[in-house]
C-alpha cells in the first residue's frame, strides 16, 4: 500500500528519537514508510548541518535569493528610473527614424 506523500524532513524528530532507541535504519524508514536511503540521507544531512553549526558556520537558505524592492523614496531609484527612460527614448527614436519616420 503506497503511502501518503510527506516531505522527510517533517519527521525528522522522530528519525531521531527511533535512532537514539537502538532501531536500524531500515527499521526507521519501514515504519515511517520511507526506504532506507531515504533515511540514511536525512541523518546524514542532519548530521552535516550540527557539524557546520558547532563549527560556528551558519548555514545558508538553499535557492536564489529574493530581490529586495528598491526604495522609492531614494533619489538614486529616480535617477536610475531616469536613465532608463532616456534609454527607452533614444531606441523610439532610432527605430523611427529607422524606418523613415518622424
Amino acid at each position: 500500500m503506497p503511502r501518503k506523500y510527506s516531505h522527510i524532513q517533517e519527521h525528522e524528530k522522530e528519525i531521531l528519537e527511533l535512532r537514539e532507541q537502538g532501531m536500524t535504519l531500515r527499521e526507521i524508514g519501514e515504519k515511517l514508510g520511507f526506504s532506507y536511503k531515504a533515511t540514511r540521507n536525512c541523518i546524514t544531512r542532519y548530521n552535516r548541518r550540527q557539524r557546520k553549526l558547532a563549527a560556528g558556520i551558519a548555514p545558508k537558505p538553499k535557492g536564489r535569493p529574493r530581490k529586495t524592492a528598491p526604495d522609492k523614496s531614494s533619489v538614486e531609484y529616480y535617477q536610475a528610473e531616469i536613465e532608463r527612460l532616456k534609454m527607452e527614448n533614444e531606441l523610439l527614436r532610432d527605430f523611427l527614424q529607422s524606418i523613415e519616420r518622424e
